[in-house]
């Protein structure tokens, strides 16, 4: 059975952002992730994961201002200094956190900006970052996300394109944080797309499609996909990382399913 995390940014929106810890807890969850932890200090959110017996699995680079539109500044030239400083302060909230993992957002490329400026940008901000976390023991992941419905202009698109940058940056504590959610919008053939880059995968996240919203929803079978993880030998995270078309508590029939197997 898969490792299961709860992203505490999407799931239980009926709750407070702090009382989610409880509910994740309480509803069969191990760990937890969310966008951004930056909002709140970072003991604050240790003494929640302490107290309800979760491990902290993830959570993002500071993206830039995102309220803005911003979806990451990694690929951005002249945006250096901004992401070395949320380097820094990603990494004082990882050692609170007792993170492992952390996910660099690369961001929306500019009209004005060329592939292969934004690309070079990208691979030497990763590589930086990848030499500060690796003394820390803590892996960089990178992200596809769909260009199609979610974000048009995003850098990274497919598992394919990811893994291209994530070689050019010549470093080993960099890994493919996988998206069942986008990847099914972008390329489809989930199980054999999985398999074929399971050994550079270090993070994987679902929600269904069309809608993201929980499993059973739309097309793709989470059950085979669940079934295959283990088959494979798949040992990271799971992350739950849909909007709940009704309360999360009612949306969690594939845990209780996926738990019982």
């Amino acid at each position: 059975m898969p490792n299961f995390a709860a992203n505490l940014s999407l799931l239980y929106p009926e709750l407070p952002f702090l009382e989610r810890f409880v509910a994740a807890a309480r509803d069969g969850f191990l760990g937890v992730e969310y966008l951004f932890p930056y909002s709140w200090p970072a003991q604050e959110l240790r003494d929640r994961l302490v107290d309800n017996g979760l491990t902290q699995v993830l959570f993002n680079l500071p993206p830039g201002d995102w309220d803005a539109g911003e979806r990451g500044i990694a690929c951005l030239p002249g945006r250096t200094a901004e992401f070395e400083d949320g380097l820094g302060q990603a990494l004082e909230y990882a050692r609170v956190l007792g993170c492992r993992q952390i996910n660099c957002l690369a961001g929306l490329r500019p009209e004005s900006l060329t592939e292969s400026e934004a690309r070079d940008t990208l691979v030497e901000n990763l590589r930086r970052a990848a030499r500060k976390l690796a003394p820390e023991g803590i892996t960089l992941m990178v992200e596809a996300i769909n260009t199609r419905v979610d974000m048009p202009g995003f850098v990274l698109d497919t598992a394919e394109t990811a893994l291209a940058v994530i070689d050019a940056t010549g470093e080993p504590n960099i890994r493919l944080q996988y998206d069942i959610y986008h990847m099914q919008i972008m390329s489809g053939d989930l199980v054999r797309s999985i398999e074929r880059h399971l050994d550079r995968i270090g993070h994987i996240q679902f929600a269904d499609n069309p809608g993201r919203h929980e499993p059973g929803t739309g097309e793709i079978n989470f059950g085979s996909i669940f079934s295959a993880l283990d088959r494979m030998g798949y040992s990271g995270w799971v992350s739950a990382e849909y909007h709940p078309s009704v309360a999360t508590p009612e949306t969690l029939s594939w845990l209780k399913s996926a738990t019982a197997s």
